[in-house]
């Protein structure tokens, strides 16, 4: 289980925190548009929200089934209020 939130946890904190800025930069090389990194207001409450449940379920270490059914549900959750919007 340690493993698996170690590189769940590092690989997105990589991609917030060097790829995507990696990318904003390589935008302005490439195009006549550069990509801008603004977030609405669905964006960023789903950011925090992810956040905010990732820390709750790596707190303690440990996982049951019933945590990854709701992390599922979030998920879905979350999926289908953006399709909605």
């Amino acid at each position: 289980m340690n493993l698996a939130v170690n590189i769940s946890i590092g690989s997105s904190a990589q991609i917030a925190l060097f790829v995507a800025p990696v990318l904003i930069l390589a935008s302005h090389l490439m195009g006549p548009h550069p990509m801008a990194l603004v977030f609405n207001g669905y964006e960023l409450a789903a950011l925090i929200l992810s956040a905010l449940i990732a820390g709750q379920v790596t707190q303690d270490g440990r996982s049951t089934w019933f945590e990854g059914l709701q992390l599922l549900a979030v998920y879905v959750i979350i999926a289908f209020s953006f399709f909605i919007a």
